[in-house]
């Protein structure tokens, strides 16, 4: 018994909630009591966090649960900072009206809000996607899926681990569905910076994801998307249509098409090169990207089709062309532009506006909005076809003014149309007689009314009849006692006062029925007409989906044209060579941070494969050198993209890869050495280098002893050279050593960003000019970093000093003295390592050595010896 007496009691409304937690048990649950959305127990611990609202507890059967909630109309403020914390909330809402019912409220989750299915305008960023991804492990290749539900993109791909690096770091997904059992080989792989959630293993089979996706499109095959050959990719897809029927999704008409990423038509760029260039993002805090820069769209849709362009430049020659004569043409006809941007500006979201008809989120409002948008497409079809570009004027035929579609929301709804139906004045006057009757019947009532008086007082000779209503009686006519004997004998007395009698007539108690059903029919005729008009629109999904997609094009090279005539940028010349000519080139995000009134440094740059391969910039730090790498990248980027350039002129052989590894210390990951981490990048540029490549190396060797750092960098150098594909290269060091190279490599080439002394200082004049540089004037750096003046003078004198002592002579003299004394020590010993080092000694022309080749001669020897040393012992 006493056992029994302990059994705790869980409340009804907490058995309901345990149910349905259960059933979502990795979401963070908003339960809907009254007024309120709860959260309990670790829910409640999570959610007091991230919002900052108060933690509570309450006594539930003698146990004390954690307690937070807000009110319900604050879902809109609360929601969107829940989902950018990466929680997946389960939205509980009441399915009754309480007055409804006597015993429990029936509760369900209408709606599983995840950081990657989200349709609520507070979570999303206008000018961004918001990714879903999914990838799959296979035996030897990875498939890889983004979706976006609030524009109905859906892509999709398979490669090898770097490339699907890559496409995260491009797409950027807000959330990555990975199976239970890979969930190390992911970490591992693309690390911990994305939200994950992991899923079970069978969801990743090829039938059953074959399956999904053809249900979803309603065919038997995939061939027409030209996605059947990819069967990693199609496992990744039907990973994510199954997340969006789990998450309660199952209104996706605006998914029609599944895209693959065709990689091999844009240009190549590894991780590192991204970040690097800093495109999108940037490590450093308040620091410009290039989109900032270059972002001049003005609609939603060209802000997210841009980044597309910046992640996937093109290889096509004809494809980058076609958009440079658009961006000519409209540079050129300025008047063209400005109405263009004009009546862009008009238009909404049309993308987001046309997913939220297919999931059915739209609202009033938003269909009227949809509606001012497409007229405003009008006026654009008619530039762009009155234009005497032919890609336009085939952007202008593509174009469809939805004609149908336009009148019929004008004919259904009233222009100033609600954000919610609830608020009535939805339906145009007009459109509905019976609407129109309830309307006059639940809004005129006070006509009639008058009307009655007016016809009753004349009837009965009353001169001081009063009709009214309250809620017991409804509606009453009151006759004053002094009037009583007029009354007519069909009037139904009601009430007794003081001084008055009240009545009713069945005229009076028909209106009244009447009144009291018009208002409830009229919300109800509103909704159901809504309702109709929604599904007559969604035939026109795909129609409007082909203009958002044209208008962001279009968007992207207005703003093109307004970023060349704002910057002064002009038209490259892309073409077949493999030729690289940049006459006065300028980077893009640099020149736009310079004080008031300093001007840019402009630059020349020439690459080739036949006497001007590889570039070799010497000098200080602080000099530029890093700058000069980083705009001739930036400027083939925008080329490629379609957009004018920053410089006079420049000549561009397509380029199909684009490679940077800049400084050793810009990413220590996953506890490797900066030099690690350096090398791994580095090989990865030498092992997939192409004849169209272009390599830009900065500081190569930096994170290792100075002797190692120019060893390596001299490999590197030499491999570039020697490689059949003549990889273009810009390689910026201060290792001075490596201005030997030129004697013996006849495509490398010295030159420096030059430096004017004066008395005690230097000058950085960011030009950069044939020929090597001598020193690095890094005491100088220091000097104006603040150093204290004891340190620059002492390091000063230490350089003096290791000046003298590494002097070429004395490099030489060394090598000498150990080539007499390893002959002594080595001649009478019998071992193949000591005969080798023997024969290398014996055989080198001391004479003609350079000081660096001295140095990595001596290197190697050394290492060798450790070796045997390390064997030996």
């Amino acid at each position: 018994m006493a056992a029994t007496s302990k059994t705790k009691k869980v409340t009804p409304l907490m058995q309901q909630y345990n149910t349905i937690k259960t059933k979502h048990p990795d979401a963070l649950l908003l339960f809907r009591v009254g007024d309120f959305y709860e959260t309990f127990g670790e829910d409640a611990i999570k959610a007091s966090k991230i919002l900052g609202i108060i933690l509570t507890h309450r006594n539930n059967g003698g146990d004390k649960t954690e307690l937070a909630g807000f009110p319900h109309h604050s879902l809109n403020t609360y929601l969107p900072k829940l989902v950018k914390a990466g929680q997946r909330v389960a939205i509980c809402d009441q399915l009754e009206d309480p007055k409804q019912t006597k015993s429990i409220v029936k509760r369900g989750v209408t709606e599983l809000v995840t950081p990657g299915v989200a349709l609520n305008d507070d979570i999303l960023s206008a000018k961004s996607n918001n990714f879903l991804c999914a990838i799959h492990f296979g035996r030897n290749k990875i498939g890889i899926s983004f979706l976006d539900i609030s524009t109905g993109e859906f892509l999709t791909s398979e490669g090898s681990a770097e490339q699907m690096d890559k496409l995260l770091q491009n797409f950027a997904p807000n959330e990555v569905l990975v199976s239970k059992n890979h969930k190390k080989e992911f970490l591992d792989v693309f690390g911990t910076q994305f939200h994950s959630f992991f899923m079970e293993d069978w969801i990743f089979q090829e039938d059953y994801a074959h399956e999904s996706l053809t249900n979803h499109f309603k065919t038997k095959t995939l061939q027409g998307f030209g996605i059947d050959h990819l069967s990693h990719g199609i496992v990744s897809s039907g990973a994510v249509l199954h997340y969006l029927s789990e998450t309660q999704h199952r209104r996706l008409q605006h998914i029609n098409k599944i895209q693959r990423i065709a990689e091999e038509e844009y240009v190549w760029m590894d991780r590192f090169t991204i970040r690097n260039l800093e495109l999108y993002h940037s490590t450093n805090l308040n620091a410009v990207t290039l989109l900032d820069i270059i972002d001049k769209t003005i609609s939603p849709m060209g802000g997210r089709l841009l980044k597309r362009w910046l992640a996937l430049p093109l290889k096509n020659i004809e494809k980058i062309q076609q958009r440079h004569q658009v961006v000519s043409y409209l540079g050129d006809e300025e008047e063209v532009l400005e109405k263009v941007q004009r009546w862009i500006k008009q238009m909404g979201d049309l993308e987001r506006l046309i997913s939220k008809l297919a999931t059915g989120k739209i609202n009033p409002k938003e269909v009227v909005q949809l509606k001012n948008s497409l007229e405003a497409v009008v006026p654009v079809k008619q530039l762009a076809l009155e234009s005497t570009n032919e890609s336009l004027q085939s952007m202008g035929e593509q174009l469809d003014t939805c004609e149908n579609l336009r009148n019929k929301i004008k004919e259904v709804l009233a222009e100033e149309a609600p954000i919610s139906i609830l608020k009535g004045n939805t339906i145009a006057k007009g459109y509905s007689e019976e609407l129109d009757e309830l309307r006059n019947l639940a809004f005129s009532s006070k006509d009639y009314l008058d009307k009655m008086l007016e016809r009753e007082t004349k009837e009965t000779g009353i001169t001081s009849l009063k009709i009214a209503s309250n809620n017991v009686f409804g509606y009453y006519i009151e006759v004053r006692n002094t009037h009583k004997d007029k009354v007519p004998e069909a009037w139904i007395r009601k009430q007794t006062l003081v001084n008055a009698e009240r009545y009713i007539t069945e005229e009076l108690k028909e209106y009244e029925a009447k009144i009291l059903g018009a208002e409830e029919r009229i919300y109800q005729l509103e909704q159901q007409l809504f309702e109709q008009l929604l599904v007559w629109m969604q035939e026109y999904i795909s129609t409007v989906q082909k203009n958002a997609h044209l208008i962001a094009q279009l968007d992207c090279l207005c703003g093109f044209a307004q970023l060349a005539k704002e910057n002064n940028y002009t038209l490259p010349n892309v073409n077949e060579s493999t030729q690289l000519t940049i006459k006065d080139g300028r980077h893009p995000v640099i020149e736009k941070q310079l004080p008031l009134g300093e001007s840019y440094i402009t630059n020349d740059v020439t690459l080739n494969c036949d006497d001007q391969q590889i570039i070799m910039i010497t000098g200080p730090n602080m000099s530029g050198k890093s700058a000069i790498l980083r705009q001739t990248a930036l400027i083939v980027l925008l080329a490629q993209m379609g957009s004018f350039v920053p410089a006079e002129s420049a000549q561009i052989g397509v380029v199909d890869k684009i490679f940077t590894r800049v400084g050793a210390s810009d990413n220590i990951s996953m506890g490797e050495s900066t030099f690690m981490v350096e090398m791994n990048e580095t090989a990865s540029i030498l092992n997939n280098l192409s004849d169209r490549s272009l390599v830009l190396l900065d500081e190569i060797g930096r994170g290792t002893s100075t002797y190692d750092g120019i060893s390596i960098a001299w490999a590197i150098s030499e491999y570039l050279h020697e490689h059949p594909a003549k990889a273009k290269t810009l390689f910026a060091t201060h290792y001075h050593e490596l201005n030997e190279m030129t004697n013996t490599f006849n495509r490398i080439k010295n030159y420096n960003v030059s430096v004017k002394e004066l008395k005690d200082n230097v000058l950085f004049l960011r030009k950069l000019v044939p020929g090597g540089s001598e020193h690095s004037f890094g005491i100088h750096v220091a000097k104006m970093a603040g150093m204290p003046q004891q340190v620059i003078q002492r390091a000063n004198k230490i350089l003096k000093k290791l000046e003298k002592s590494h002097s070429s002579e004395e490099m030489t003299d060394k090598l000498q003295a150990s080539q007499n004394e390893m002959q002594l020590s080595f001649f009478n010993l019998d071992d193949p390592l000591l005969e080798e080092i023997k024969e290398e000694i014996l055989h080198l022309d001391i004479d003609t050595l350079t000081p660096v080749e001295a140095l990595m001669k001596l290197n190697e020897i050394k290492r060798l010896l450790s070796k045997k040393k390390k064997a030996s012992s």
